[in-house]
């Protein structure tokens, strides 16, 4: 296996290199270099090690929408819901950590949360949801090329569904199509309209 992968994907300025057969205390200080770098994100996994930099304006654009989208149908719906960002979660027992996405946590604060969101805009050496399946956190969604995945955990594994097991109500191909919208201001209010509307 090759020490060292750089990927850069075409018409993105996101960079991805992947190192193997690291430490965590190596791990530990490559992030203290990098620590004050913006754009810099690291995930690690049992030795495997992927940076990425910088974050593409895909990326945000992508996280940023999916995010407003779901606060705003968090309290239109009456959720009780914290928005609890990309606070890093894993730990060296694990032999993972990560920063997700975004990630909430329903009805309370917790230390793990109830769901991540991940934007893909390219994949690393690192099994993400391996990650999350260690740190037991209930849903993660993937949202890829404009394609939204949802993978929720029974009994130790993640399982791929059709919906949400926390949102059962969330109309996905609604979220989906505003999610693609490209202005995002446009994205939110048809968002919000839409939801609004009385159910037949």
């Amino acid at each position: 296996m090759n020490p060292l992968v750089l990927e850069k994907p075409i018409g993105e300025s996101t960079q991805l290199i992947t190192l193997y057969d690291i430490s965590w205390e190596k791990f530990e200080a490559i992030e203290a270099t990098l620590d004050g770098i913006p754009g810099v994100r690291l995930v690690y996994l049992d030795g495997t090690l992927d940076i990425m930099t910088p974050l593409s304006e895909e990326h945000e654009d992508g996280k940023s929408t999916i995010g407003w989208l779901l606060e705003l149908y968090f309290i239109e719906k009456g959720i009780r819901a914290y928005a609890r960002g990309s606070k890093t979660i894993g730990n060296i027992g694990l032999g993972g950590r990560k920063e997700p996405d975004e990630s909430y946590n329903l009805q309370t604060k917790k230390d793990i949360p109830d769901l991540v969101i991940e934007v893909v805009v390219t994949s690393g050496g690192v099994n993400v949801l391996e990650i999350y399946r260690r740190i037991q956190v209930p849903e993660v969604w993937f949202w890829r090329r404009g394609q939204l995945s949802i993978y929720c955990l029974r009994e130790q594994q993640y399982e791929q569904l059709e919906h949400s097991e926390l949102l059962p109500e969330l109309d996905l191909g609604l979220l989906v199509r505003c999610a693609n919208m490209p202005d995002q201001y446009d994205a939110i209010v048809e968002f919000r309209n839409a939801i609004r509307q009385p159910q037949t």
